[in-house]
């Protein structure tokens, strides 16, 4: 990412500013902090509740509350991605993933047998077994609409659908007819129950690209594709109508609004740590990696990957990070174990970052229990990675 004229340092700490990861919004509420920074990537791990704490000091008891309200809710969105989306982005969020689950009933036409008719009838099953109180799991879905469902056997499996159910449920969020509500309420796990619903599903291209460029600029046409999967000439025609201008000297862009302001930026001369997961905002907006690294830390081993690779060889963080300002400084991860945090930092912690760590662990012990990645990181699996953290930290 070349920046002729413009220092790495200050934007980092431009898009860290952006991210509200510069410590000035603690009154705000889950919904505010999502429409304002970006859906919040959610795959049954801590993510979503380490990203709202660090913006806005908000703990678990704030976060579901939203979440039963249904002021925030986790939705397929984005390339077919679960996120986490404020309500007033419910029904572009929707609109924004809608062609994943068409691919899996064409899919299913395609390669399983299974008509577009057959999924209609059994989407018009499970909406009649479902209320808007009482969620449905899976198993319950499936004794209540009975042969409407059909097994895919092995071309199933090797295609991972093994029966048609997933494929009308995905139908059925798409078209904000149903949603998934967790069991427990808790985001960070994946058992789910089902309930009916009415929500409007419509949003074009260009409003999505209107809110990315909010939430990620200065960001380029690469790393909007990223974000939304469109092809090349969905994305020009997407941001064509509006008022971008290029960063000198790169290949970023930045809404005309923005550009007096981040000209005006000046890098703080004061830390501002924060611990997020390793799929936050900061980094999975944009997916390159090497632009909040610098190339010594770039060069660093990772501690959980193999082959030797580096830090910077890396698409996506194997742990979770820590930054300051938006530079990466470390890297953490939670022993249940021991109920602390490990980490190995790249810069020599001082009073602030020691607060940062412990209010965090704080957090995580008494509020989560754990920090997963994802759902199916667990704290044996994760073992390996904690013990080459803490060798490299010794």
């Amino acid at each position: 990412m070349a920046n002729s004229g413009i220092p790495t340092a200050k934007l980092r700490a431009w898009w860290a500013h952006q991210q509200w990861l510069d410590g000035g919004h603690r009154s705000s509420s889950p919904a505010e902090v999502l429409a304002a920074t970006g859906w919040a990537r959610s795959v049954g791990g801590a993510a979503p509740y380490l990203g709202l704490f660090a913006r806005a000091g908000l703990d678990r008891a704030a976060v579901d509350a939203a979440v039963a309200a249904l002021k925030v809710h986790e939705l397929p969105s984005a390339r077919g991605c679960t996120y986490v989306l404020p309500a007033a982005d419910f029904a572009l969020g929707l609109a924004a993933g809608a062609g994943t689950p068409e691919s899996d009933v064409a899919m299913a036409a395609k390669h399983l047998g299974v008509s577009r008719d057959e999924i209609e009838k059994l989407c018009l099953a499970i909406s009649q077994v479902l209320s808007e109180a009482n969620p449905l799991e899976p198993p319950a879905i499936r004794a209540a609409v009975g042969d409407a469902i059909r097994g895919l056997g092995e071309q199933g499996r090797r295609r991972g659908r093994t029966t048609t159910l997933p494929i009308a449920l995905g139908l059925l969020q798409s078209r904000g007819l149903i949603r998934r509500v967790p069991v427990n309420g808790r985001l960070d796990q994946q058992r789910y129950g089902y309930v009916s619903w009415d929500q409007p599903v419509h949003g074009s291209a260009t409003e999505l690209a209107e809110r990315y460029f909010s939430w990620a600029a200065p960001a380029s046409i690469k790393h909007f594709r990223w974000f939304t999967g469109f092809t090349a000439a969905t994305a020009k025609a997407a941001t064509t109508p509006l008022d971008l201008v290029e960063v000198p000297g790169t290949d970023l862009l930045l809404p005309a609004e923005l550009q007096a302001e981040f000209d005006e930026f000046n890098t703080p001369t004061t830390p501002s740590y924060a611990l997020v997961a390793g799929i936050d905002g900061l980094h999975l907006l944009h997916r390159d990696l090497s632009r909040l690294l610098d190339p010594a830390d770039a060069e660093r081993p990772s501690p959980s990957a193999k082959g030797g690779r580096s830090f910077g060889s890396e698409t996506d963080p194997q742990s979770h990070l820590v930054v300051d300002r938006g530079r990466i400084v470390g890297i953490w991860e939670y022993d249940t174990e021991e109920g602390e945090i490990v980490h190995q930092l790249f810069v020599p912690p001082d009073d602030a970052l020691r607060e940062t760590v412990a209010r965090t662990e704080t957090f995580v012990r008494d509020q989560l229990g754990d920090a997963r990645g994802f759902s199916l990181d667990s704290p044996v699996s994760r073992a390996p990675k904690i013990a080459a953290i803490r060798a490299a930290s010794a």
